[in-house]
């Protein structure tokens, strides 16, 4: 095994072979790595479909977790792994981190490219740290003094369903999932319901001790979507209604020109790669967002969390 490229996410490459093998030999570089690095790819192993990816994860991670407080559509393709999220091939992903609105999330993520697209399709890498730093400290200070809130409304018509986000019929259960979680829950004429919840906009990653920009503030904004499905979805359900839309703690509006360098702070710091067949993508989830590019041609890949942090009690 060889680890190469400067850039990110660091290539490591092997001549063949079981992966899962391979990884547990070298676990803990590999691991060094990816805390120091925040992203690697693994290229030339033999991943030997989902349950070969699900025994990669095992290897560097421990147990795949499950996908919970869901926030878009993903597909079960076995046990704990799953597609990537369900949306149009022509429709971009901004850049964000996984499950960053939630109370606790997956440390490590990773992605199987089972089957490349014909064109497009990257995950784009954007380092947290690299974000944080590009952000005008006003903004910064801003977000530290006040927080991010973000609200999420669940129905048939547009977004998910509840039953779906929390993986229950069980209102009384949803309701204990909210409360233990610091999440506001509002049933909703028609059996709808809404959700607010306040988080921190900057967290420390929890080996490393650095600061990173890890929220959902821009991604979840109904701005970041192309002008056509923004106008859309306003006119049709109006702001309080959106599936998701985002605040900063006290319930203040963030301001477009806000938003407008947010996004371009992610931007300035992303980078892409083109998927090959069996690559496994790991990311160390609070150190580098990820995002997806749109795509032509059957692209399918694999996901999978690990390392839930901090862990609920």
């Amino acid at each position: 095994m060889t680890a190469g490229t400067p850039l990110l996410p660091l290539l490591v490459e092997s001549g063949g072979g079981p992966a899962a093998d391979h990884l547990s030999a070298d676990r803990e570089p590999l691991r060094t790595a990816l805390r120091e690095r925040g992203a690697l790819l693994l290229r030339g192993f033999d991943v030997q479909g989902p349950d070969g990816f699900a025994a990669i994860v095992r290897a560097l991670s421990g147990e795949p977790l499950p996908y919970t407080e869901r926030s878009s559509p993903r597909s079960v393709i076995k046990g704990n792994v799953y597609t990537s999220t369900d949306y149009p091939p022509g429709e971009e992903i901004f850049l964000h981190n996984e499950n960053a609105y939630q109370a606790s999330w997956p440390l490590t993520l990773f992605f199987h490219c089972v089957r490349p697209p014909l064109t497009g399709g990257a995950t784009p890498l954007a380092d947290t740290r690299r974000v944080l730093a590009a952000i005008d400290e006003e903004v910064r200070r801003e977000f530290a003094r006040r927080r991010w809130m973000v609200v999420r409304n669940y129905g048939d018509l547009v977004g998910l369903p509840w039953q779906e986000a929390f993986g229950t019929t069980d209102r009384a259960e949803v309701e204990r999932y909210c409360r233990d979680r610091g999440i506001e829950a509002r049933w909703l004429p028609g059996g709808g319901l809404r959700t607010r919840a306040v988080r921190d906009a900057v967290h420390r990653h929890p080996v490393t001790g650095e600061p990173v920009w890890f929220n959902h503030a821009t991604v979840f904004h109904v701005s970041t979507l192309p002008e056509s499905a923004r106008r859309g979805l306003l006119e049709m359900l109006g702001e309080e209604n959106l599936p998701s839309q985002t605040y900063y703690g006290d319930g203040g509006a963030i301001a477009d020109d806000v938003l407008d360098h947010l996004r371009a702070c992610y931007r300035a710091a992303s980078t892409r790669f083109d998927y090959r067949a069996d690559d496994v993508l790991v990311i160390d989830n609070m150190l580098v967002s990820h995002g997806r590019e749109p795509f032509t041609g059957p692209r399918r890949i694999a996901v999978a969390m690990a390392e839930p942090y901090p862990a609920h009690r």
